[in-house]
């Protein structure tokens, strides 16, 4: 028996699970990290503390498996996106903390851009729009910051790149420097249509290429772990950004396939085969992987920046629920929201609005309101996100999604799903193992290491967990979701109007 490691390092935690070659998962380990938040709208980590946390929880995943480095065929690796980690490439220690994708400090100077006209040429050239979520401003502002930033990248003292390319940097003991497609294109970096990295983007952006990692496919070789991290030599295999390997670990490859992860955000992707289709209605058009010598294949994606994380901001901002499963318990002792609606915008809204200036909003408060409405106002505006996602995808694909495939933490909320499928009036799909995201990672390194021939081998062990169907009625939805965008609109544009 061969098997495979995922490293799954996300936004608040980093975990490792062993799988077999039937794609169970034998062995999981888990631990979460410091939220730095220096100031309103900066998010940052400690780059090191997370290689800290993906060595522990990985060596721990192996010895609860009860195997050895070289039972290992290969290593895969998924990662939160955008977050950019800034090192020096001598010491391999960083200059300043990460900058998280969730961070907002560079929304001023993306606006200028916008302002500059400069959004047409980014959308068709990385097919994302100009937002400070994405790497490249995050970078921009570290190299600015950074004593003698710049002349230090000049001189290829530094090194730049996602959280994949760190972790990389630091499973080869600084022999590689590289990325995969779908970390790359979320930079606002990299030419979608090429694969590489762009000339006149880079330029935009101040970015010295010498900093930039070289682009890989998905699933192949991207170096090999140094030995005394597991006392074996372990190949790294397949690499993929959270989202792109929870689209691959549910299987949606063939054009149309639809999936959503629930984590601390909501993210929506559907897959177009060899087509980057434009979107119409404020999407993104991104690179779903390459796999091998295959070509670029590509995907819409709608992002939700707010999710599981608002279940955690009842838990550790007010402290309503002491554990993050609590909210259904709570949410359940009503049969509604009692008229509360609740826009969990804390860090801006993503898709379809991207609006940085918006902030959660708590509307329809009574005397007679509980933590209970608050709670289940909470999952409800959740399904309400997702479902704005949803209706813009199917609008710019011209496809009627007839099911949702839903995965990460927060799915495993029978109350949230069966919001989800009344909210969009279609049915969702639960698969038995709902943390795609590190099983797709695990499975585009299975394909890397030849442990899988295919895709069709995978889909033959693919197995669903449950399907929610709708239970209102199109005029009950259809009312809930015009309050709801009312509320969305009391959300927007807070931050630029209620300054001192």
């Amino acid at each position: 028996m061969k098997y495979i490691l995922s490293l799954d390092q996300g936004t608040t935690s980093s975990r490792a699970i062993v799988y077999d070659q039937n794609c169970k998962a034998v062995a999981v380990a888990q631990q979460e990290f410091t939220q730095h938040f220096p100031q309103s709208g900066w998010v940052e980590h400690d780059a090191n503390e997370i290689w800290d946390s993906v060595v522990k929880t990985s060596r721990e995943a192996i010895k609860k498996a009860g195997i050895e480095a070289k039972d290992i065929a290969g290593l895969g690796i998924t990662n939160q996106r955008e977050t950019v980690v800034l090192w020096d490439r001598k010491t391999g220690e960083p200059v300043a903390r990460a900058i998280v994708w969730q961070d907002r400090r560079t929304s001023d100077y993306m606006s200028a851009l916008r302002e500059a006209g400069k959004e047409p040429l980014i959308q068709q050239k990385s097919g994302l729009l100009l937002d400070s979520y994405f790497s490249a401003s995050k970078l921009h502002w570290l190299l600015r910051q950074v004593p003698n930033g710049h002349a230090r990248a000049d001189a290829g003292e530094l090194a730049a790149g996602t959280i994949d390319s760190w972790l990389i940097y630091k499973l080869t003991g600084g022999k590689t420097h590289v990325t995969d497609v779908t970390n790359a294109c979320r930079t606002m970096l990299m030419n979608i249509r090429t694969g590489e990295w762009d000339p006149e983007l880079m330029q935009l952006f101040a970015v010295n290429p010498s900093l930039l990692p070289k682009i890989l496919p998905s699933s192949g070789l991207f170096g090999v772990c140094d030995a005394s991290l597991y006392g074996h030599e372990i190949p790294i295999t397949g690499v993929a950004g959270d989202q792109q390997a929870a689209l691959f670990g549910q299987l949606c490859a063939k054009p149309g396939l639809v999936k959503c992860t629930y984590g601390t955000g909501c993210f929506m992707l559907q897959f177009t085969g060899t087509d980057p289709m434009a979107s119409h209605n404020r999407l993104l058009t991104t690179v779903a992987w390459k796999i091998g010598d295959g070509p670029l294949e590509y995907a819409l994606e709608g992002s939700v920046f707010v999710g599981g994380a608002a279940i955690q901001w009842l838990r550790d901002g007010l402290k309503i629920i002491r554990t993050a499963p609590e909210v259904n318990e709570l949410a359940e002792q009503v049969a509604d929201t009692g008229g509360v609606y609740l826009v969990p915008a804390f860090t801006g809204l993503g898709a379809p609005y991207w609006d940085s200036t918006a902030r959660g909003a708590l509307l329809g408060i009574t005397r007679g309101t509980t933590a209970a409405h608050l709670a289940r106002a909470t999952l409800e505006g959740i399904a309400f996100e997702v479902t704005d996602l949803l209706s813009a995808m199917e609008k710019d694909s011209g496809r009627k999604i007839t099911t949702l495939r839903v995965d990460g933490g927060a799915s495993a909320s029978n109350l949230l799903m069966q919001m989800q499928a009344d909210s969009i009036g279609v049915k969702v799909e639960r698969p038995k193992n709902v943390e795609t995201t590190a099983l797709g990672a695990a499975m585009m390194a299975g394909l890397g290491c030849k442990l899988w021939k295919d895709v069709d081998e995978l889909n033959a062990i693919r197995e669903v967990d449950r399907l929610f169907t709708p239970m209102t009625d199109a005029r009950q939805r259809k009312a809930r979701l015009s309050t709801w965008r009312k509320a969305v609109k009391r959300a927007r544009g807070w931050e630029t109007s209620h300054t001192l």
